[in-house]
């Protein structure tokens, strides 16, 4: 290919994606008529987060604080596959934007430090071990579904779309002779055990990559004879193939690969059904259909290209995961490692800590047959080990279900889901870690510690505790439907178990030991990944009792104290000699950069001050999201949509704030209009009146509402809501 073909072949390229060099996006569409799908960056979140300002502290040397950890590779909704270009591995999502090298492109993702699954990279006939690509931001490109970069050094040129199970990987290389395609089966984001592949015809090739318990196998058919494959190091960790392919003159190379958990003939066969005899242009075609049918359910207007950018980034990355696990013919492996086939689409676990407080809530509302089929594969794994899991921390399950359930998702065994989140709650070798201890003294004790550092092991009492009280809260809502009053009213009283952690000497919840004592020393300011608190200090965690905040505000002494501590939250200035590294984005001792305090900004609602909640959410919308040199940065990580669907319903004016309950908090959008399209033609309008920033009132049909909440039957029977502002 000709210098000057290259230029034609780039252009075309860019003229599918959004190209992203300095923040700004190529416009390919006026400003009148720019689509939802137009207004996506996926390079948001890939930017590192150097403003110190921002960070709270000067991280130490060659740190990279974790913020964003965001993909720019293709995806389709919630898809099995999400194939994009890795440039350092063990670093989240395996793309950092400051980066000039690329290592391969992957086919799975998420931004957690796992995956990032069967990269491949083409390599020109002089490339040589170890084999990095160098790139530049002025030749690299994406979109929704769509992928390319210029691997300079190498001269190719290469394109990505994908389906839900398969990817289509399109390389034109600048000298045809001595075309290849390294298989780096050796390498993911956690330790690779055994790999293989095997050459099945000419042109096709199958294999595997265990990681874990995941066995990830693949199928893929190219376009250009396959010469031979040569593996170094077979079967073993940082070991590889590489595919040799036949000198024919031809420039470029179209790979079909299909992927599958279950083994290579259902690889082979997603690979059939997803795209078969598509072209790579069929295939990016049908995703970007998919994606704008996906962000065209809300359309907004007024507003700034920026705030546009941002809403609709993040919505797009709010819905990457949980992923799909199951094939096209419906086999999945279960819980217990078998192949089984149900009656639903199979899901990854979704990340329940991170998302439960937000992001799947509004797949219940976008996505109401994933959130159900998502709910039933996790009883799935339930009926394997005896009780619903959860990720990481806490038991959300319980939240997510009861919520999805009042919000008219029943299409899953609410019956069996009851059970198995009784167990979780009763049960000790579950879900929850030390639920005797709970159940006896209405809270999780700590060790004593002398001497506590933020690296020190404990239980996380004061986390569990909080939290363990918010899911038995949650549950008594089942309970509750299910007519177990029994049940409902041991759970409803448990969830009060908050206020066995909060010390009204300190007015923070505080650690205590198992004779009931509070853990000494203590710091409120000090922060720990597991020692009373997850992730967290006792000033991020000391608003949380979402669903009795009359009750939280009585044990600071009433509303003019609360107000007082509150205030303090927003204002008291980090101590930047406390570093933990993904504690960030800090507003007083508020971190928008991590989970645990998420609610805190609304606080103010309960004491009748909506506007000083909206001050604080104004300035995190506007100087915690696509901020850096290059607008792409975040405060925090994503965690797998959590932080984008905050961004999401705070724009829209709606919060879930106890995600358990079928209503919404509002606040004023930064949307004049906001129009979300529902089923049945049906639509819900939220309209902004008045230009001040102060809520004043809200209207519902026409009809003045009293308090700020919201009823999700919103969103099925369509309407108006009104929110009017102070003049």
């Amino acid at each position: 290919m000709t210098t000057k073909q290259t230029i034609l072949f780039l252009s075309a390229s860019i003229l599918l994606s959004s190209c992203k060099t300095d923040g700004t996006k190529l416009k390919t569409e006026s400003l009148n008529d720019k689509t939802p799908y137009a207004y996506v960056n996926t390079f948001m979140g890939t930017a590192p987060l150097l403003d110190e300002k921002i960070i709270g502290y000067t991280p130490p040397k060659d740190w990279r604080v974790w913020a964003g950890l965001t993909f720019p590779g293709s995806s389709l909704p919630n898809a099995m596959v999400q194939v994009s270009p890795i440039t350092e591995y063990g670093t989240g999502a395996g793309y950092e934007y400051e980066d000039t090298e690329i290592l391969g492109f992957a086919h799975t993702n998420k931004g957690h430090w796992n995956l990032c699954n069967l990269p491949v990279l083409p390599i020109s006939a002089q490339a040589k071990a170890p084999f990095k690509a160098t790139f530049s931001h002025d030749n690299e490109s994406a979109s929704p579904g769509f992928y390319q970069v210029h691997l300079q050094n190498y001269d190719i040129n290469v394109r990505l779309t994908s389906t839900l199970r398969a990817a289509i990987h399109e390389y034109q290389y600048e000298e045809p002779a001595g075309k290849r395609i390294v298989f780096d089966l050796g390498t993911a984001n956690n330790h690779v055990s055994d790999w293989g592949i095997t050459k099945v015809s000419s042109n096709e090739l199958s294999g595997h990559q265990k990681v874990g318990r995941d066995k990830i196998h693949f199928y893929a058919r190219m376009d250009a004879e396959i010469d031979s494959i040569v593996s170094t190091n077979p079967g073993e960790s940082k070991g590889y193939a590489i595919a040799h392919l036949k000198d024919d003159g031809e420039g470029k190379v179209t790979m079909k690969i299909g992927l599958s958990y279950v083994n290579e003939e259902n690889a082979k066969l997603n690979l059939e059904q997803e795209v078969g005899a598509k072209s790579f242009e069929d295939v990016f075609g049908e995703g970007k259909k998919i994606w704008s049918d996906f962000l065209n359910q809300i359309e907004v207007t007024g507003g700034s290209e920026k705030q546009k950018e941002i809403f609709y980034t993040s919505l797009y990355k709010s819905f990457l995961w949980p992923a799909l696990r199951s094939d096209s013919n419906g086999d999945f492996v279960d819980a217990a490692g078998k192949v089984q086939n149900r009656d639903f689409h199979y899901y990854t676990i979704p990340s329940l800590w991170d998302t439960y407080r937000n992001k799947v809530v509004l797949m219940e509302i976008l996505r109401p047959e994933v959130t159900s089929d998502v709910i039933s594969s996790l009883i799935d794994r339930g009926a394997v080990t005896g009780f619903i899991p959860t990720f990481f921390h806490g038991d959300h399950a319980a939240s997510f279900i009861t919520g999805s359930y009042l919000r008219g998702i029943k299409d899953f065994d609410v019956e069996k889901a009851y059970e198995l989140l009784l167990n979780n709650a009763y049960k000790e070798g579950g879900t929850r870690p030390y639920i005797k201890e709970y159940m006896e003294l209405g809270y999780i004790s700590e060790p004593r510690i002398d001497n506590p550092n933020t690296e020190s092991k404990g239980k996380a009492g004061v986390s569990k505790t909080l939290e363990f009280a918010y899911d038995d809260y949650s549950l008594s809502l089942l309970a509750e439907e299910m007519d177990d009053p029994e049940h409902q009213k041991d759970l409803l009283a448990r969830s009060k178990n908050y206020k066995n952690v909060f010390d009204r000497k300190t007015n923070f919840m505080r650690g205590r030991l198992a004779n009931g004592d509070w853990v000494e020393p203590f710091n409120p300011e000090y922060p720990y990944y597991e020692y009373m608190y997850r992730e967290a200090n006792a000033w991020q965690v000391s608003f949380f009792a979402t669903h009795d905040m009359p009750g939280l505000i009585d044990q600071y002494g009433g509303e003019e104290k609360f107000e007082e501590k509150l205030d303090s939250l927003f204002t008291y200035k980090w101590n930047p000699d406390y570093i933990a590294r993904n504690i960030s984005g800090f507003m007083g001792q508020y971190s928008q950069g991590n989970q645990p305090g998420h609610e805190a900004p609304f606080s103010y609602y309960f004491i009748g001050k909506p506007e000083k909640s909206q001050a604080v959410i104004d300035k995190l919308l506007s100087d915690y999201y696509g901020i850096g040199e290059e607008g792409l940065a975040l405060s925090g990580m994503d965690d797998a949509g959590e932080m984008s669907s905050w961004y999401v319903f705070n724009a829209l004016g709606l919060y879930p704030f106890s995600p358990s309950d079928p209503e919404y908090l509002v606040t004023v959008p930064i949307f004049d209009t906001i129009t979300w399209n529902l089923k049945d033609n049906k639509t819900l309008k939220l309209i902004k009146d008045g230009e001040s920033r102060d809520l004043k009132d809200i209207y519902v049909n026409g009809a003045r509402t009293n308090g700020f909440f919201i009823d999700h039957s919103l969103f099925d029977k369509g309407g108006e809501v009104l929110i009017k502002t102070e003049n």
